[in-house]
Parts: C-alpha cells; sequence; structure tokens
C-alpha cells in the first residue's frame, strides 16, 4: 500500500514537472483524461471484477452533457463538469440496475447493448451535431473568475481535479469497502455469506465508477474543445480495456502507464515509423501510422500471452521475486 502511493505521488510530481521539461500540455492533458478514464474502468474490474464493455456511454454522454451546458447554456466550466459528472453517474445507476442481475458475460454483453442504444440517440439528437460532433466548447473562466484560454493554466487546474480524484481513488480501494470490492471479485458466494449486500456493493461501485468515467469525458471535452461519436462508440470501450490490462488490473499506476502507451502510439507512431525508415533504410516502415490499430492489436495479444498482470503488475512481480532472498 505505501509502495503504491508512493508511485502515485511520484508520477503526480512528474506529470506537474512535464511542461518545463518541453512536453505539450494538450497532450499530456488528453493522456491524462484518458488515464483517469482507465482509472474509473479499473475500480470496476480490477478490484471488484465487473468487465463492462459499455463504459463508452459515461465517457461520451458527459462530455456532450458538459459541452453543451458550457456552449448553449453558457455555463460556467465547473458546472459544466458538475453536469457531466451527475448525468454519467445517473446513466450508471439505470446500467447498472439492470446489469448486475446476470453476471459474466450476460453482464457485459447488457452493458454494451445499453452503450449502443444510447449511441444511437446521439447519433440522431439534434444537440449532439450528429456525425459532425458537437465543435467549439468554449474553455470560458473557472468560477467566473480565472480565464482558462491559457493552456498552461488549464493544464495545473485540471491536473490537480485528475491528482484529487486518483488519490480519491486510492482511499477507497484501501478502505473497508475497497476490500469488499475485491471479497466480492474473489470469492463472491463467500462474500454473501458474511452477510454483505452483493447486489447493493456492485451497484454502488458501477454508479462510481460511472460518475468517474464521466468527470473524466468531462474534462476531455474542456481540453479539446469538442466532442464527437467516437466518444460514445464500443470502440471508446475496447480502448480503456486495452489501457486498462496493458497497463495493469488491480493496480494503482497501471491506468496511467497503459493510457501514455496507448495515445503515444496512436499519436506518435507515424513519427516513430519515419524515425525508422530513416535509421534502416526500409520505406515501408513509413507507413507504420497508418497500421495503428494493427499495432494495438498486436501489443493486446502479447500482453494477454506473455504478461497478463500487465506492465506495472508484471515488475511488481519481478521486484518481489528479486528481493526474496536466496536459499
Amino acid at each position: 500500500m505505501r509502495y503504491s502511493y508512493i508511485a502515485t505521488v511520484i508520477v503526480i510530481l512528474i506529470l506537474a514537472a512535464a511542461p518545463q521539461m518541453g512536453a505539450y500540455p494538450v497532450f499530456v492533458l488528453k493522456v491524462a483524461c484518458f488515464a483517469l478514464f482507465a482509472y474509473a474502468f479499473n475500480l470496476l474490474i480490477g478490484y471488484t471484477g465487473l468487465l463492462s464493455f459499455g463504459h463508452a456511454a459515461f465517457w461520451g454522454g458527459a462530455g456532450y452533457t458538459a459541452g453543451h451546458a458550457m456552449k448553449v447554456w453558457g455555463v460556467t466550466p465547473e458546472l459544466g463538469i458538475l453536469l457531466g459528472t451527475v448525468t454519467a453517474a445517473a446513466l450508471g445507476y439505470v446500467f447498472g440496475s439492470l446489469a448486475i442481475r446476470r453476471q459474466g458475460i450476460y453482464f457485459s454483453m447488457i452493458t454494451l447493448a445499453l452503450a449502443q442504444m444510447l449511441f444511437f440517440i446521439f447519433l440522431q439528437a439534434p444537440f449532439t451535431g450528429g456525425e459532425d460532433g458537437l465543435q467549439g466548447i468554449p474553455r470560458g473562466k473557472l468560477f467566473g473568475l480565472i480565464p482558462l484560454d491559457s493552456d498552461l493554466t488549464l493544464y495545473y487546474i485540471v491536473l490537480v481535479v485528475i491528482a484529487a480524484v486518483v488519490l480519491f481513488i486510492a482511499r477507497i480501494v484501501h478502505s473497508p469497502f475497497g476490500q469488499v470490492l475485491r471479497a466480492i471479485k474473489e470469492n463472491e458466494p463467500r462474500a454473501i455469506s458474511l452477510g454483505y449486500d452483493v447486489d447493493r456493493v456492485k451497484l454502488l461501485a458501477f454508479v462510481l465508477s460511472a460518475a468517474l468515467a464521466g468527470l473524466a469525458g468531462s474534462l476531455k471535452a474542456l481540453v479539446l474543445g469538442f466532442a464527437t461519436l467516437s466518444d460514445v462508440h464500443w470502440s471508446m470501450s475496447g480502448a480503456v480495456i486495452l489501457m486498462t490490462l496493458v497497463g495493469g488490473l488491480g493496480t494503482l499506476t497501471g491506468p496511467i502507464v497503459g493510457a501514455f502507451v496507448i495515445i503515444a502510439l496512436e499519436n506518435k507512431l507515424g513519427d516513430i515509423g519515419t524515425w525508422l525508415a530513416s535509421l534502416t533504410g526500409v520505406a515501408q516502415l513509413g507507413a507504420l501510422g497508418e497500421s495503428v490499430s494493427t499495432v494495438t492489436g498486436v501489443i493486446f495479444v502479447v500482453c494477454v500471452l506473455s504478461f497478463r498482470q500487465g506492465i506495472v503488475g508484471t515488475l511488481a512481480e519481478l521486484k518481489c521475486r528479486l528481493s526474496k532472498p536466496r536459499r
């Protein structure tokens, strides 16, 4: 537990110093928003054992709600983010109430079906902009006082929010409630026999995960200034699953590592291909940026086959092996 907190604080400090080290603030914020999305999903699958295929509904639904409120209604950013988070929590309560009655693949399929229903609603709804998406979301002024036009100002404000939420998640998973979640994941019948209302706990975890995913989606809409149908598409649910698995299920630093790996590949794979082509003289490597889905798919397969605990989980296991005294 102590090492998890220390690692989390170190990552937060690195992010705080990233702009001074030449990192582009908007790109780092994009990674941080996706990392928060992965943290929310990890709370559900990594600690409760519930695999949801519909988390894009909370991410994208909150982004659309927050963006519409800030652009059309003219609310301040904090109110827009709050509305998006509350919307995601409400959707999570509806989805969870229907889905937790089933287990395993049936639970996952129900969440996917509900999320796809929401996708088609957003596709037809006039306020979403249809296939063009919701563009030009203003950043406005925080509390009506602090202008967010500067990327650096927005960076540190959003980073403080994300850091507070990550520490909040860390406190949850190490609390008695978090131990109940672990008990449900490891042996649900045993948890029932001990007198826990398992369905109620799972619903609470689902709503909490949905609300945090909505907070991440609202922050992403504020940072990038748009919300599109890809945010509520099933592929976004697949992306957050990939981030969580690559980083490490049930770890505190895994989601941000996984988010960084996947987002960096999506944005920098073309540059990497160009560099490899110039280094090796193989011109075909220059087209590597057009094969992002293939590369991420290969990474997923390698992760599942070789190190199922993800990057962070595998490193933690290796550290434990090395620290054991040899006989």
